[in-house]
């Protein structure tokens, strides 16, 4: 599995509304699409209620089964409209550890999403089991996915949660998202 996500920083004075619209009407293209596990429409607004963003965000986090459904998104007509839209975003991708999901995907409300530099030499096993338990303890605190994941390249890990209700911070650290729209996807192969 792939964990994938790019950020759109938008002025802060940018209309969101424009985002929202973006996401109720393209969300559902992406519903069945094969080799993807989901993707999260994740949005943070400079000013909002509940929590408070340092910029407004477009920032879809997805979790791709195989990485076929990557490169078919990224090199077909959803990406390229990004791209055209926004500018051509930096793309970080990790491999991911432990993808647990307890409950129905689109019921999730807010997402949080915290990234963490990993110390040179770490026990990537020990790491691994840690992030295990956190996920499950993530899921045991309401969360509807936790997913965990690294990159081997920049030895970052991303902790990634979908909530139904507005998360309290665990470290002060996180960016907190409203979830626009889940997609679901399909396993190539996978009746339709």
């Amino acid at each position: 599995m792939i964990a994938m996500q790019y950020s759109i920083v938008l002025p802060a004075d940018y209309d969101m509304a424009v985002i929202d619209r973006r996401i109720r009407d393209k969300g559902p293209l992406l519903d069945g699409f094969p080799n993807l596990r989901f993707k999260a429409y994740l949005v943070a607004r400079k000013d909002s209620g509940g929590f408070i963003s340092a910029e407004n965000l477009y920032a879809p986090f997805y979790l791709w089964d195989h990485p076929e459904g990557l490169n078919t998104f990224l090199g077909g007509p959803g990406f390229s409209a990004v791209a055209r839209d926004f500018g051509w975003p930096r793309v970080k991708t990790w491999v991911v550890w432990e993808s647990l999901v307890s409950g129905h995907l689109p019921e999730a409300r807010f997402a949080s999403r915290r990234v963490e530099a990993i110390t040179p030499y770490s026990d990537l096993a020990a790491r691994r089991a840690v992030a295990r338990r956190d996920a499950e303890v993530a899921l045991g605190a309401g969360a509807i996915a936790a997913v965990t994941a690294f990159d081997p390249d920049n030895w970052t890990q991303v902790h990634f949660r979908m909530w139904p209700t507005v998360p309290s911070a665990e470290t002060g650290e996180e960016q907190l998202y409203a979830v626009g729209h889940v997609s679901e996807g399909r396993i190539a192969g996978e009746a339709v």
